[in-house]
């Protein structure tokens, strides 16, 4: 299903996404060293409530994962990359922490990840994979133009991400968004331009770039969620959702302070 939302519609998922935006900030903000995973999914947890929002991952129960997920945010760490199920795990300093956020408000969903460093320990490969994903995030962005392809954004993506010598999973990537999480187009993280589905106003995507620093293979952990690299390699995943607008790309899921 592809949903092409009204201008109200439209209105309310910036709300949505100002929500997911604030919320990953503070989370960001408490995942210092000694924080548990199981901490910011309670606190996540209780923005979410406070604000009078559903959560859109406790009950989500896909094809590729086991059973219900149960927590209110992914939480991955170094070599995890996708889908972090939330552990009983202290952060040490100089992990590399994925927070993947979805929440429902109003009748309409957002979606975003930050992927940032925990503390104060030098992480250059980490650093050198999270600006890979940003950069590639901002390329497809930027070509997300009404009456573009879905392929010029995954286009943008890839040829950012290849040229930082990064390889492409293809098996997730971004994906339309409104009334549920999860819609088409699907938003592959490399592609052709001019191919697939026509852009249109109104229309919400969430766009994730993400990497592993040496293999493109993932195996998922043994709790039936994670997905991890193969190698055992760092990982960085970024997402924003985006509304397409007669002027280009809107990003909802900033956060409302800096």
């Amino acid at each position: 299903m592809i949903e092409i939302l009204s201008p109200a519609e439209v209105a309310r998922a910036r709300v949505t996404g100002a929500l997911v935006g604030d919320i990953l900030q503070s989370m960001r903000e408490r995942a210092v060293p000694g924080t548990n995973l199981l901490e910011i999914d309670t606190w996540t947890k209780d923005m979410i409530l406070e604000a009078g929002a559903e959560s859109c991952y406790v009950d989500y129960e896909p094809s590729f994962g086991r059973g219900p997920f149960g927590h209110y945010i992914c939480t991955s760490v170094n070599d995890a990359v996708l889908h972090g199920l939330p552990h009983d795990y202290a952060l040490a300093d100089g992990d590399v922490l994925t927070l993947d956020l979805a929440v429902l408000k109003g009748g309409v969903a957002a979606d975003a990840a930050v992927t940032f460093v925990v503390g104060n320990a030098p992480q250059p490969e980490g650093e050198a994979l999270i600006d890979a994903t940003r950069r590639a995030l901002e390329a497809g962005i930027a070509a997300a133009r009404p009456d573009g392809k879905i392929g010029d954004i995954s286009h943008a993506i890839g040829t950012v991400l290849g040229g930082a010598g990064y390889s492409v999973n293809t098996q997730f990537g971004g994906h339309g968004i409104g009334s549920t999480m999860h819609q088409d187009p699907h938003v592959s993280n490399t592609g052709r331009p001019g191919r697939g589905f026509r852009l249109r106003p109104g229309l919400l995507l969430a766009l994730e770039p993400w990497v592993m620093a040496d293999t493109d293979e993932l195996v998922t952990d043994a709790d039936g969620w994670t997905l991890r690299s193969v190698t055992g390699c760092l990982t960085a995943h970024t997402e924003h959702t985006v509304a397409i607008t007669e002027d280009g790309a809107e990003i909802l899921t900033l956060p409302t302070r800096g």
